[in-house]
């Protein structure tokens, strides 16, 4: 696998229940944030470690071989929790396109969607 995209920001809501809406992005009803396209597809959890890491498969049906690595991490001073995502690929890499728009899909579901869920 090789990394396409990587983005680091911080979200207001502690490690655990960030960690907590990765594992299960359907967990809260009151909270829905997780809204997929049309050629999209609901991620499945392929690893997990306790409030540190969590891995997804693919979200899109152009690249089934993609997954999603979030590093779960205190947010120091600032609070809340630093929440990395890395879009990995298998070889061949998609185009600059197509990895430009993955990315800002991505960004828009994490530093978003699910930011805008927690309260910001």
């Amino acid at each position: 696998m090789i990394e396409v995209g990587r983005r680091t920001k911080n979200q207001p809501a502690p490690p655990w229940a960030v960690f907590e809406a990765l594992v299960d992005p359907h967990r809260d009803p009151a909270r829905p944030w997780l809204a997929l396209l049309h050629d999209e597809l609901e991620p499945e959890v392929l690893e997990q470690d306790e409030l540190r890491l969590v891995v997804w498969s693919s979200l899109w049906l152009r690249r089934p071989d993609a997954t999603v690595r979030f590093d779960v991490l205190p947010g120091g001073p600032k609070g809340g929790t630093d929440l990395r995502w890395t879009l990995l690929v298998e070889e061949p890499p998609p185009d600059l396109a197509l990895v430009g728009q993955l990315c800002k899909r991505l960004n828009q579901i994490i530093n978003a969607e699910l930011r805008y869920s927690f309260g910001q």
